[in-house]
């Protein structure tokens, strides 16, 4: 692309994971990063969402397949509290038909219609893959080698990223602090709480570089 210095990096998700690297790879180039609901490395927890994914897709058909793994993939981006909110029955005398049951189907049938059942696989793979670690000392040492000012994003209902695994990149990237954010709706959460997201980008990037590393408090920001 030609570029030469990066002011600002965003990432979340998988995004985040890319970010990460780059940030890793080349920390000469970026001078500040947002990474969002990601981790340093990919965790059995995520891995075995996604293999589960990849099952549908072998067992069900290109098409079907490709519905039953979004299906899955929906109750590790949502929570237990977010169907309870948006999906529950007015009617306690309903046997079939349910509310959750035809916004699954909806969410599968919806990415079947635009989206490919290899790239899918071939990206879920990319994100198992992921880990800072690997052709380095550690996890630790990669994270340590980033010279941007970070600012790390996690929501405190993820159940796939959950926030330790935000606690663990602030904890170990330099110049990293670390916001959690309120949010019922889980991993999306970071697709969804723009206008939170971004009244704590707007404050990271309006404050002065520290002069040295702050103090890391767990749950909190920490500029």
């Amino acid at each position: 692309l030609g570029l030469g210095r990066i002011r600002l990096a965003i990432g979340g998700s998988m995004g985040g994971q890319q970010a990460l690297e780059w940030a890793v790879e080349e920390p000469d180039r970026f001078d500040q990063l947002c990474v969002l609901a990601t981790n340093a490395f990919h965790s059995p927890w995520g891995i075995a969402f996604n293999e589960a994914q990849r099952m549908a897709l072998e067992s069900g058909g290109r098409e079907q397949g490709l519905e039953t793994a979004r299906a899955i993939a929906m109750l590790s981006y949502r929570n237990y509290g977010i169907f309870g909110r948006s999906q529950s029955e007015g009617n306690a005398g309903k046997i079939d038909g349910y509310r959750a049951s035809s916004y699954q189907r909806y969410q599968g049938e919806k990415l079947r219609r635009r989206f490919d059942p290899d790239s899918y696989r071939v990206l879920s793979k990319a994100m198992d893959s992921h880990h800072l670690g690997r052709g380095r000392e550690s996890a630790e040492a990669a994270l340590a080698s980033i010279r941007a000012r970070t600012l790390v994003v996690g929501i405190r209902s993820d159940i796939l990223f959950p926030v330790e695994e935000q606690e663990f990149l602030a904890r170990h990237i330099p110049q990293g602090s670390l916001v959690v954010i309120e949010s019922p709706y889980g991993h999306d959460g970071f697709l969804v709480e723009t206008e939170t997201i971004g009244r704590h980008l707007l404050a990271f990037l309006n404050r002065r570089p520290a002069a040295a590393r702050p103090t890391y408090l767990p749950g909190t920001e920490s500029f």
